[in-house]
């Protein structure tokens, strides 16, 4: 069945760089509308297509929301894991700046997180008992530095949360950001100062020498 005549398909690009076009241009609309804001519409407008070729290529918009929601999720578990659980200056120092990173690189995708949030959570029922079971799995690292010494007791959860929160901001308040900062909408922020001061605000609240 070939796909319906339009902008993308009188090109002839391939499936893989029509489907690209398609999560591009669901990344966009769902981090500003959530799920029920978004409509198919949108989609395959901001994607250079029509109604009826989108739906050539997806079957509906839930799908791909819940795919895209996926990814966030496990770029989160895969790639801010404690890899090195010896050294927690080390560790958080490296798990503050790769959060950060996330939030500058990936800001829509973040907020297609946040978003969901905001509308209650409703897709993410599947998701929670795994984020508990990774959390509990840094908790426990943290637990065992506090037990060795090597930080100040604290609510290792809570402390998580508060690095979560720190960082995601960069992603879910990039205006006002920029805004504080004075820089044009445009303009590349320079992260650096930005992570090393939020790496050693962390570190001296846990006692931490960095």
């Amino acid at each position: 069945m070939p796909a319906p005549d339009g902008p993308l398909s009188r090109a002839r690009p391939g499936r893989e760089r029509i489907m690209a076009a398609i999560r591009a241009a669901a990344v966009t609309e769902f981090s500003l509308h959530g799920l029920k804001g978004t409509s198919t519409q949108a989609i395959a407008a901001r994607a250079g297509l029509t109604k009826p070729q989108l739906h050539y290529y997806i079957a509906g918009k839930e799908e791909l929301y819940e795919e895209l929601l996926m990814q966030v999720l496990h770029a989160w578990k895969v790639v801010f894991s404690f890899e090195d659980a010896s050294d927690p200056a080390t560790v958080l120092g490296g798990y503050i700046r790769k959060k950060l990173d996330h939030a500058f690189d990936s800001p829509e995708m973040s907020r297609i997180f946040t978003r969901e949030i905001l509308d209650g959570g409703r897709n993410l029922d599947r998701y929670w008992p795994n984020a508990r079971a990774w959390t509990q799995k840094k908790i426990d690292v943290i637990n065992g530095w506090i037990a060795r010494g090597q930080m100040r007791p604290l609510d290792a959860r809570i402390l998580l949360m508060h690095i979560w929160a720190m960082t995601q901001s960069y992603a879910d308040y990039a205006i006002q950001t920029r805004v504080m900062l004075g820089l044009p909408p445009d303009a590349p922020i320079d992260r650096e100062p930005i992570a090393r001061e939020l790496v050693a605000f962390v570190l001296n609240g846990c006692g931490i020498e960095g």
